[in-house]
């Protein structure tokens, strides 16, 4: 029988999501941790197929999480009308370089081949390309954009640079977004999932090599079910 770990924080909607999930999977055994320092021990817990972080907060778990592998990162898996997609950065201390946003989309990538789909990544911007010279930030934000398409289409990979139109990005379907940084990603995870209710599976973790689903502590209770079914499927690859 397999195993996925769950942690309960302040948000109840959990202790209904494992209520719903467990009829559907009755094979597979839920534990619930109440404790930060217990999640992580259950993720380097080879006994343990998949661990769903719940409603626990995520900095210190990232944080202990990171000792063991530095190389962390994660991306929300967002099922949007019709279509799914990867989007990431979405904590808000990720994604500050070129560097760890390339290895973002190599991940996500890499992940969507293994679930048998062809990336197609979309890199925003803060501005348009005409918006260059309007702000130092938002001028770095789109010489950072070129540059990161530039990396990755030299890996051949499909990417397209959407500058701050995500609109058309998820118009183009695109299944991979890279943020500009972990702030305006989060942000619009929390618009598009929290608000608009976009259904998400949660964040798949890269950089590790056990199942870990990052979830927000506001999610609702479908949300933490698609959670637990998301850590319970890849526990069968």
């Amino acid at each position: 029988m397999k195993t996925i770990a769950i942690g309960v924080g302040e948000n109840e909607n959990i202790i209904q999501a494992c209520h719903i999930f467990k009829e559907k999977h009755p094979k597979t055994e839920l534990k619930l941790i109440y404790k930060d320092d217990d999640l992580v021990k259950a993720v380097l817990n080879d006994k343990i197929d998949g661990v769903v972080r719940g409603s626990l907060p995520a900095s210190n778990i990232m944080k202990e999480l990171k000792e063991h592998y530095p190389k962390l990162s994660r991306a929300t898996y967002v099922n949007g009308e019709e279509y799914e997609f990867l989007l990431t950065p979405v904590g808000i201390d990720e994604g500050n370089t070129i560097e760890e946003k390339f290895e973002m989309a190599m991940h996500c990538a890499e992940f969507l081949k293994k679930v048998g789909k062809k990336p197609k990544i979309a890199i925003l911007a803060e501005g348009r390309e005409d918006d260059f010279g309007r702000g130092k930030e938002v001028s770095n934000s789109i010489k950072d954009a070129k540059k990161l398409t530039k990396l990755i289409e030299e890996t051949s990979e499909d990417v397209t640079n959407y500058f701050i139109l995500i609109e058309k990005a998820i118009k183009d379907k695109c299944n991979i977004i890279i943020a500009p940084n972990g702030r305006v990603g989060n942000i619009i995870f929390r618009t598009l999932v929290l608000l608009s209710s976009w259904p998400s599976y949660g964040a798949v973790t890269f950089g590790i090599d056990r199942i870990y689903i990052d979830t927000s502590r506001d999610q609702s209770i479908e949300g933490y079910v698609r959670s637990l079914t998301l850590a319970n499927d890849l526990s069968e690859h």
